[in-house]
Order: structure tokens, then C-alpha cells, then sequence
């Protein structure tokens, strides 16, 4: 088994691989303590990772799979119970976390090891552990648990071979190299976060920083002291928007950064617009799952297209298709087909989860990622919402509620938006707007949002029914939850 990380034995050993705050790790320090924490694991089957957003969850990922063993990210903010079917359904056999991490109830129960990390860059490190010559590209490298919303969370086997491969296509795609540092504050349970933001720097021989805490002053200090990418989402590209009329440090950071890409939910066409102007720069988009990993980008020597996740990656091949499984007629920036795709960057399949698998893969091996999309002439996806909760069919046509959201993130009036569909004995479904106004005590009102809708897309794609809230539902991703819409 060749390591995924072959900059932890023959990279520049003082270069600096991981920094968490004042905390940090040179390559030779994390070859050192991988390589120590590795001895420690079971030699087989599986370890949980408690995954806090600290330098020893780095170390326990890394270890682990130089080790040859799947690592099982846990959330830290998973409820008990979601905890424990996890547990359940993955049985570790033991779990990783930082010394005096308090760890809930059911992950008590396993043997716990605690990550030990010094960095110590005036003693000579320890010799790396040899990495497991016995597990092989198609063994597991992770169990990351997608979320249920109807049911408990199926954990998606990812091998080594896929983590690879979609490293490997993003480099390519984004030229990025050992020289690149990357600034980011996601989460490390999640492939962006963790996959991406972690594991992608250190199979480049480059450096992360991580910001523990997302906030605008820390991606200016980090972008303007030598930092080249930063890794987002939505949620957080937003907040950059709002805060660069009066943060011009923050706009001279993103102007010089190399790359500013944007994931996990779509960016807003407006919030895309607002960073250009103030920044000269644009944010690159991507598009992937838990699944598949990464499927296609943005290229960094291609067109920054706003509203759209680019062209397929390197190894990636992707269709659309018709309800009834048949290729979409053509690629005209307008035919809504569901997105399917085939190649070395999809998952084995859900652990335990036989039925689950077989139904989530065509007959010839095209995975059904739900996902609803349009595809233009040269090959540009731009994503227009999920099948079960994002395709409206309404009056005979099929409408992806993206464009209208991003239509009305145009009008001034809007400060946040999603929409959504409900039955219509006339229509089969109208399209309803769930808006939380600039100013809430001038909402905007329904036949305004309307002409405005129609006047930029179509009059078949404007809402009928506008709900005015305060806020709308998002998790720890910062996705909107449009299954917990519903009127009060």
C-alpha cells in the first residue's frame, strides 16, 4: 500500500503541515506523532475519531490511515442517540480524542486512546511508522455518516482509492502544489472539512491553517500573512460579502489570494457578484457528496462562471437523465435532468446497507445522486436543487428552485431566501418563497416578488405564495433545512 501522504517521509521535514491557532505541527513533528498514535491502533477493522476542531483530530485521521484502518469521524455536536447508532452500526474498536476531551455516554463505552501531539521542533522525531502494506487502495479509508431525513444515517465506505483520486483531480483542476497554504473553519467530521481541508493539503506536501472559528478579521489576517486558498461555505462567502464595504483589509486579502472556493450548497449569484467588485477575484465553485466525494469544479485556468460547479474532474464521468432513466436530449443550458456519475472517486457502498447500496446504483454502474441540474453546451453543471425537495413541477414544467432563489437574493428587499413547492389542484404545484426581509418592518409582498421573478426568469417560475420569517433553518454546514419550512 503506497501512503496517501508521501510528503510525511520524503517532504521537506521542517516545512509547516497543520496549524490550529497557536498550535502547530511541521511535517517532521506530524510524521512523529502519526507515526507514534499509529503503533497505538487496533491493526484492523475500525476507529472512531472524536472530531473537534483541534490539531489532535488531524493527527488521528492521519494516523489512522497510515495504519491501514478506517477512521469513523464523530460529530461532536450528534445527539446521543444519533451517537449511538453509529456506534452500533460501525463497531470501533476504540475511539481516538484529545487528552481530557469529555466524551457523552456512548462513546464512553469504548476503549478510548488518547492523541498525544508535541510539537517540538528543536528534538529529532521519532521514525514514522512504515504505512500497512496490507490494506490496498480499495480498503476503506473512511466511514463518514450521511444525514437521514428519512431514517437513521447510513455510513458511506470511502476507500483509499477514492480520497486519492479526488485529491489527485482537484490538484489538477486547481493547481494546487506543496507550496500552497490553505485557510479554512469547517468542521472536521465532513469530507469538505476534513477530505478537502485537511487531507488535501498534506497529499500536497502544502500547509493548513485552520481558524478554529470562522470569522471575516481571521481570513484577512491569515490571506494577507502568506495564506494562498480558502475553503468556505456559502453561508460563510455571505458574511464575507457583508463585511467588505467596511473591512478593507478583508478585501486586499481575498484580492490577493490565489483561489477562494466555495462549497457544500450552492453561493448565491448576488453574493458571487458583490465579492468580484469589491475583491477583483471570484470564487470558484465545486460540487460533491459524501458518496462520490468531489465530481466536478471550476477550473483555476477556466471561466469563474457565477452560478455554476463547472466541468467534470479529471476521472469523473457524469450525465443527466430523465425520470424515466433515459439521457436527457440535450445539453442546452435549459433540460433539467438528474445528475448521475461513474468513476474511481465513488464510495464501495453503505456499510451494512446492502439494499441501501444496490438502490443507490444503476444497472451499469451510475450512481443516483438526487441531484437536479442543467448542463450547458461546453460542459458547464449548474445545479439547481435536489430531486425530493428542490424539483417544482408546476403548469407542465420542471423548475429547479436555485435560479429562482438566486432571482430573488437580487431584489433588494431579500436578504435571505429559499423556495420551496406545495400542491396546487390547478397548477400541480405552486412555488412558494420563504423570505426573510432586509428590513423586516418593510416586507417585500407577494406581487412584488413576483414581477420581479418574472421579469428575470419566466413568469411560469414566480412565486405564488411569499412566507416572511426571521430567519431560515440551516445546519452546521450551513445548508438550508427545507424540510422544517412549514407554515406556523
Amino acid at each position: 500500500m503506497s501512503s496517501l501522504f508521501p510528503a510525511l517521509t520524503g517532504g521537506p521535514a521542517r516545512r509547516p503541515a497543520l496549524r490550529f491557532g497557536d498550535r502547530s505541527l511541521t511535517y517532521a513533528e506530524l510524521a512523529a506523532a502519526t507515526g507514534a498514535l499509529a503503533d497505538r491502533i487496533p491493526g484492523s477493522g475500525r476507529v472512531a475519531v472524536w472530531a473537534t476542531v483541534e490539531l489532535e483530530t488531524a493527527v488521528a485521521v492521519v494516523a489512522a490511515l497510515e495504519a491501514g484502518v478506517a477512521a469513523v469521524p464523530l460529530n461532536p455536536k450528534s445527539g446521543e442517540k444519533e451517537l449511538g447508532h453509529i456506534l452500533s452500526d460501525s463497531a470501533p474498536s476504540a475511539v481516538l480524542a484529545a487528552p481530557g476531551a469529555e466524551l457523552p455516554a456512548p462513546v464512553r463505552d469504548l476503549p478510548r486512546i488518547d492523541i498525544e501531539v508535541h510539537g517540538t521542533t528543536s528534538a529529532a522525531p521519532a521514525a514514522p511508522t512504515t504505512p500497512d502494506a496490507s490494506a490496498g487502495d480499495e480498503d476503506p479509508a473512511l466511514i463518514v455518516y450521511t444525514s437521514g431525513t428519512t431514517g437513521p444515517p447510513k455510513g458511506a465506505v470511502i476507500p483509499r482509492r477514492a480520497v486519492a483520486t479526488t485529491l489527485d483531480a482537484l490538484a489538477d483542476a486547481w493547481q494546487w502544489t506543496g507550496d500552497d497554504v490553505l485557510v479554512h473553519g469547517l468542521p472536521l467530521f465532513h469530507v469538505h472539512g476534513l477530505v478537502l481541508g485537511i487531507l488535501g493539503p498534506l497529499r500536497r506536501g502544502g500547509s493548513v491553517r485552520h481558524l478554529g472559528r470562522f470569522t471575516t478579521q481571521g481570513v484577512a489576517r491569515e490571506l494577507n500573512d502568506g495564506a494562498t486558498m480558502l475553503f468556505g461555505v456559502p453561508t460563510m462567502y455571505h458574511r464575507i460579502a457583508e463585511a467588505l464595504p467596511a473591512e478593507p483589509e478583508l478585501a486586499k486579502a481575498l484580492g490577493g489570494a490565489r483561489l477562494l472556493v466555495s462549497g457544500s450548497a450552492a453561493l448565491p449569484v448576488h453574493d458571487h457578484e458583490r465579492i468580484a467588485a469589491a475583491t477583483g477575484r471570484r470564487v470558484v465553485e465545486r460540487y460533491g457528496m459524501t458518496e462520490t466525494l468531489m465530481n466536478t469544479s471550476v477550473r483555476a485556468d477556466g471561466e469563474a462562471r457565477a452560478g455554476t460547479v463547472g466541468v467534470p474532474l479529471p476521472g469523473v464521468e457524469l450525465r443527466l437523465v430523465e425520470e424515466d432513466g433515459s439521457a436527457v436530449a440535450a445539453y442546452d443550458g435549459e433540460t433539467v435532468g438528474e445528475i448521475q456519475v461513474r468513476g474511481p472517486n465513488l464510495f464501495t457502498g453503505y456499510l451494512n446497507r446492502p439494499d441501501a447500496t444496490r438502490d443507490a446504483f444503476t444497472a451499469d454502474g451510475w450512481f443516483r445522486t438526487g441531484d437536479m441540474a442543467v448542463r450547458d453546451p461546453d460542459g458547464y453543471v449548474r445545479i439547481v436543487g435536489r430531486k425530493a425537495t428542490d424539483l417544482i413541477k408546476s403548469g407542465g414544467y420542471k423548475i429547479g428552485a436555485g435560479e429562482i432563489e438566486n432571482a430573488l437574493l437580487e431584489h433588494p428587499a431579500v436578504r435571505e431566501a429559499a423556495v420551496t413547492g406545495e400542491p396546487d389542484a390547478d397548477l400541480g404545484e405552486r412555488i412558494v418563497a420563504w423570505v426573510v426581509p432586509a428590513d423586516p418592518d418593510s416586507p417585500p409582498g407577494v406581487e412584488e416578488l413576483a414581477d420581479h421573478v418574472a421579469r428575470r426568469l419566466a413568469p411560469h417560475k414566480r412565486p405564488r405564495v411569499v412566507h416572511h420569517l426571521t430567519a431560515l433553518p440551516r445546519n452546521d454546514m450551513g445548508k438550508i433545512m427545507k424540510r422544517a419550512l412549514t407554515r406556523d
